[in-house]
């Protein structure tokens, strides 16, 4: 993979701590689009990004040029991807666009961009991957060592197995593990699918209601504990601020999903203090910065 520049002293010395002395946090789900900037601009996402001291986040601009917004403003602290979605309801035509693949080998060759994403792959709307847009999305990926972050909606496994047993040089970051998938089902995948990372973003008690990864009193349910242990390096942590979810992509009303921003990442926190502090440090911070070739532990 592409290694980007910047060493870990550095970055975490350059990002000073917040009033709150919260412990340096990597986040591998962020969106910037079009209707989010109606309602918070480039300096107040930043400022929220600090003040929960979001060492690194994982950007999708909609249109992509968003994402290199808010990297111009903090290249350290900014990973920007490229997605294909320029308008709202892209997500469920992108892969019918034949000018995707034309655009995406323009943007790769820039050099701007670290992965490509978010992709839904969504049953009753996506085709199959091995169609001409995605597996041409999946091949450019490969080609650049980036990875992609994809979001599937199915009631099974086959469709994500099928293309990273195909591809097993496409590094994946898989959101919201699945999304409606229980614990049993992300293990299948996991286990047949080492270059798969899974990111726990929406599993909240706001989101993905019906699938939740804790229980009432907010801690990590035993078969979602024991899936981070069998697999502690190959989990992430997203926030995914997307707001009011039910209104996605709307056209009268702007995304607030920054506004809520806080609570979905201390939603996270929470439950990861729960776990043993080597753990807690690899999904909080270490897996993304390894992912990302930055290095390190992320321990100050």
């Amino acid at each position: 993979m592409r290694s980007l520049v910047y060493a870990l002293p550095a970055l975490l010395l350059s990002l000073s701590l917040p009033a709150r002395a919260l412990p340096p946090f990597a986040d591998t789900h962020v969106h910037y689009k079009w209707n989010q900037e109606e309602v918070t601009s480039a300096a107040e996402a930043l400022r929220i990004l600090r003040d929960n001291n979001t060492v690194l986040a994982l950007v999708i601009g909609t249109p992509a040029e968003r994402a290199l917004k808010l990297h111009r403003l903090a290249p350290q602290r900014i990973i920007p991807i490229w997605s294909p979605y320029q308008a709202p309801g892209d997500w469920s035509t992108w892969s019918f666009d034949k000018t995707v693949l034309e655009r995406a080998r323009s943007a790769l060759a820039s050099g701007q961009w670290h992965g490509i994403g978010e992709l839904h792959l969504i049953s009753g709307f996506t085709p199959a991957w091995e169609t001409p847009v995605i597996s041409g999305l999946m091949k450019l990926a490969i080609e650049h060592a980036i990875p992609v972050l994809l979001h599937t909606e199915y009631s099974n496994t086959r469709q994500l197995a099928g293309l990273c047993r195909a591809q097993p040089e496409l590094k994946i970051i898989w959101a919201h593990a699945g999304a409606i998938l229980t614990p049993a089902q992300v293990d299948e995948v996991m286990a047949a699918c080492p270059a798969v990372w899974a990111e726990l973003s929406a599993r909240d008690p706001w989101r993905y209601v019906d699938n939740p990864i804790t229980g009432k009193d907010g801690q990590l349910l035993p078969e979602w504990r024991q899936l981070l242990e069998r697999y502690p390096d190959r989990f992430l942590i997203g926030s995914d601020p997307v707001w009011p979810v039910e209104r996605l992509d709307s056209w009268d009303e702007a995304d607030t999903g920054w506004q809520q921003y806080d609570r979905f990442v201390e939603f996270h926190r929470n439950w990861l203090k729960t776990l043993p502090p080597g753990l807690e440090e690899k999904l909080r911070l270490g897996n993304a910065l390894r992912l990302f070739g930055r290095g390190g532990t992320g321990r100050q």
